[in-house]
């Protein structure tokens, strides 16, 4: 079914504005069922989303700075210190010498991290292969699109 708000001619910007809020109004509270739904399955993966977000930005990135993830994830600095010493007491993390910076170690994950990460992909992945709809990959490339968009719109805001 089409919706009859969208026009073949392009949006004024108060249009684009007016939509772009519907996003928004979805992207919230999506994070947060999200947010709960991995916090559902701490108790068997022991990982809270924090610490999970940690494991996923290394697998994704190789190592990293605290400060360099915090960037990444628009995240404080503390409160990612505080993800990868969770993530070190459970050996999932640990730190190296960073040879561009003798004061900030690089964190890197450990075999039983690269594990419990792609664990924790896979269940998400089960998840999400039961997406209904009948959403293409250009559907998917243009959400992308969107929110990459309105990401950028933001970039310029201090997380620390």
């Amino acid at each position: 079914m089409k919706d009859d708000r969208t026009t073949a001619t392009e949006p004024s910007p108060d249009e684009l504005a007016e939509r772009l809020t519907e996003v928004f109004d979805l992207v919230g509270p999506l994070y947060r069922r999200v947010h709960r739904k991995v916090e559902e399955a701490t108790p068997v993966e022991g990982l809270s989303v924090g610490v999970r977000a940690v494991l996923d930005l290394l697998r994704t990135r190789g190592p990293l700075t605290v400060p360099q993830m915090g960037r990444a994830q628009a995240l404080s600095r503390q409160f990612v210190q505080r993800m990868v010493n969770d993530a070190a007491r459970q050996g999932l993390v640990q730190s190296v010498a960073n040879p561009a910076h003798r004061r900030s170690s690089l964190i890197r994950l450990t075999d039983p991290g690269r594990a419990a990460i792609g664990a924790v992909r896979a269940r998400e992945h089960a998840l999400l292969r039961r997406v209904g709809g009948d959403l293409t990959m250009a559907d998917v490339d243009a959400c992308l699109r969107v929110l990459s968009a309105m990401h950028a719109l933001f970039d310029d805001v201090e997380v620390d």
